[in-house]
């Protein structure tokens, strides 16, 4: 029996914000568009982040007038009474979109209580629907997911991504690269963390590992692998904390000390 998200007002809206967004992203791929910079020459926005962004906010401002917002293009819109922070990334693989390569995603969630409620990847060009509700469970378009039950390291498909800062954490970043390298891992890089966390979470991928990413680059993401049966910590064995920026790592959960001793 599949999941009825009509349940959760926040996981309905969610969903229906990202399947709008959806429709904008895949009308400007391949299409003609403007790019900008932000941090440096590789951190890019186009005019459909910014459009996908819009709609996304206005849409849930539309049902819930009174919450708060966390966006990667227009920062902080937030009531100090707010009861729900929306932590969005309205196109995760901005750089891939304007290079025309067909890997990014929208990224909602929902931040109630000093946790993550609701989370909402969506792929346009698969139309691949990833949603979690906390204590609900992890669903793949309607049907539950579940991470991989691999609990060899050699025997793991790994996934990573480099900042765009690179220069300044190059020794680390590679460091932990070739560590894997030596364990003999194949290792997938496709450009958002949205997308990784995602996969970790449907078991395509076993872990991820990251540095540097901030709170609308995991915050569905993260949600999804715990509620499908998987582990999210910082590299040193802590919790994760999304408003702090360390390297991140997700796993099946199997495969999490493994991987932790890896990164050591």
């Amino acid at each position: 029996m599949r999941p009825s998200h009509n349940d959760s007002p926040l996981a309905f809206v969610a969903i229906q914000a990202a399947l709008h967004a959806g429709q904008i992203l895949r009308k400007g791929f391949g299409s003609y568009f403007s790019v900008a910079t932000k941090i440096n020459a590789l951190d890019l926005v186009t005019e459909f982040d910014k459009a996908s962004e819009e709609s996304i906010i206005n849409f849930i401002r539309s049902h819930f007038p009174s919450h708060a917002f966390l966006a990667e293009e227009s920062g902080e819109s937030q009531t100090k009474d707010a009861p729900v922070l929306w932590i969005i990334d309205p196109l995760d693989g901005t750089l891939n979109f304007a290079h025309h390569i067909p890997f990014f995603a929208i990224s909602i969630a929902a931040y109630v209580n000093n946790h993550v409620e609701v989370g909402v990847i969506y792929q346009p060009n698969t139309n691949e629907l990833f949603v979690a509700h906390r204590g609900h469970g992890a669903y793949l378009n309607g049907t539950r997911m579940h991470v991989s039950t691999i609990q060899d390291p050699q025997y793991a498909v790994g996934a990573t991504g480099f900042p765009y800062g690179m220069s300044a954490n190059r020794e680390k970043s590679v460091a932990q690269f070739e560590k894997f390298l030596d364990v003999g891992n194949p290792i997938r890089i496709v450009g958002s963390a949205a997308i990784n966390l995602a996969y970790v979470a449907s078991g395509r991928f076993d872990t991820f590992w990251g540095t540097n990413l901030s709170p609308w680059d995991v915050a569905a993401g993260k949600l999804l692998v715990e509620e499908a049966g998987g582990q999210v910590s910082f590299s040193d064995g802590t919790p994760h904390d999304m408003f702090r920026q360390n390297t991140i790592v997700a796993s099946n959960g199997h495969l999490h000390q493994s991987i932790l001793d890896i990164l050591k």
